[in-house]
């Protein structure tokens, strides 16, 4: 794609990166096949090409407008575009740099601006998220019923394996997962324990930064990465093999630190070897070659495994939670079109509720459509927007594999 930007914009590294993105891209329009929100509206302007052509015009000198704006909005940031793409064009860099641009240039009416320096303000502070789901279960005999079906129920943690200074990996511990869903880092430090692994949580750290900074509030997201960084460097530099994210949304983020930071002269080496440790569960866990220690594998019920667009597109890891699961003996239904987005993406089932229910409804219908016992996912938003319209439990597979509460779960014949 011939592009044309503008002499101050091409000064700038966001700029000259942008350029170098659009010149890989041959408008060939194979994205729109896998876009989600192109399936749902069918307007060119919310599918992947659109979408570019409209950030190519921006950087070309173009005035962005509201319109512009929402279309941008409308994106999931699914990254499937990326992974059908023939020519690796790197979609979701090109959108931050157009949001960011656009955002400058449009003021947004003033409801939505309240909404998104609130979602700042609360979900990315582990502290203020467990206050408000606090609050919200207080108050959900009084709420809506669709209202109460988002609020998650409280989880048993159980017994968490001390360090024994054994071989060490760091976890994250992040934000609402730690709030929403505590179980699936202590299922992560019980399985790891069978294979004489220590999970260590530093309490500094804390959300991974990428709410944040995908809604816009850039330097507090890069602030929140900063933070992270320095609290893990000590155990990075003290010998740990690993940085465990049990999100897949934040493990992309994580692995994409050196890049974002790249510009930072006092964090870039960190932020690029941080992003070189990070790892998902899935990735550990394939390198077992034997899972025996977890428990005997046996006949399992039924589960459908949605596949996160962060895990399956934006880490590129494919087909390997279901290789593990069935290793174990759970029984793997077929999911169709198992590419598409739920409709969580961060914060979007709350700056686009009707575009994501509709997106969580259909993904629900896809999942349940040979019956399954339970469905597993492995990110704390798909796990939390799936639960508020399933029928069935939604649980990070993880707890799945968990040997304090594996062995309950097939004793009942699910």
């Amino acid at each position: 794609m011939q592009t044309e930007i503008l002499p101050e914009l091409l000064a700038t590294a966001e700029g000259r990166e942008a350029d170098e993105i659009l010149r890989s891209c041959v408008h060939c329009g194979f994205c729109t096949a896998t876009c989600p929100t192109y399936q749902l509206l069918g307007d060119e302007l919310d599918g992947p090409r659109g979408r570019i052509y409209q950030i190519k015009s921006v950087l070309e000198g173009q005035t962005p407008t509201r319109v512009t704006q929402r279309h941008l909005d409308r994106c999931l940031t699914c990254r499937s575009c990326e992974t059908t793409c023939p020519s690796g064009v790197r979609y979701a860099r090109l959108l931050d740099i157009g949001r960011h641009l656009v955002e400058a240039r449009v003021r947004r009416p003033l409801a939505e601006r309240l909404l998104r320096r609130a979602l700042v303000l609360t979900l990315p502070h582990p502290r203020r998220a467990r206050w408000l789901l606090g609050l919200a279960r207080f108050a959900a005999p009084l709420l809506p019923s669709g209202l109460r079906a988002k609020i998650p129920r409280a989880q048993t943690v159980g017994s968490i394996p001390p360090p024994l200074g054994r071989r060490r990996m760091l976890v994250l511990g992040g934000c609402v997962q730690s709030a929403a869903t505590p179980a699936t880092n202590a299922a992560a430090a019980r399985i790891l324990d069978r294979f004489g692994i220590d999970l260590v949580e530093v309490p500094e750290a804390g959300c991974c930064g990428a709410l944040a900074y995908h809604l816009d509030a850039r330097e507090e997201g890069l602030g929140a990465m900063r933070r992270n960084i320095d609290a893990w460097w000590p155990e990075i530099d003290s010998g740990c093999e690993a940085i465990l994210v049990n999100a897949s949304g934040c493990g992309a983020m994580v692995k994409e630190y050196g890049e974002v930071l790249a510009g930072d002269p006092e964090y870039a080496a960190k932020a690029a070897r941080v992003a070189e440790l990070a790892r998902d569960p899935a990735e550990i866990l394939a390198g077992i070659e034997d899972l025996s220690a977890l428990g005997p594998p046996g006949s399992g019920p039924r589960i459908a495994f949605h596949a996160p667009c962060s895990l399956q597109h934006g880490q590129g890891i494919r087909l390997v939670v279901e290789s593990i699961l069935s290793r174990f003996g759970y029984v793997l239904t077929q999911v169709p079109d198992a590419h598409l987005c739920c409709g969580s993406s961060g914060t979007y089932s709350m700056t686009q509720p009707e575009l994501s229910r509709r997106l969580r409804d259909d993904k629900i219908a896809a999942l349940t459509s040979e019956s399954p016992a339970r469905i597993a996912t492995a990110n704390i938003g798909c796990q939390l927007h799936l639960a508020s319209g399933a029928r069935v439990p939604v649980v990070h597979w993880l707890e799945l594999l968990d040997p304090e509460r594996i062995r309950p779960e097939r004793a009942c014949g699910e």
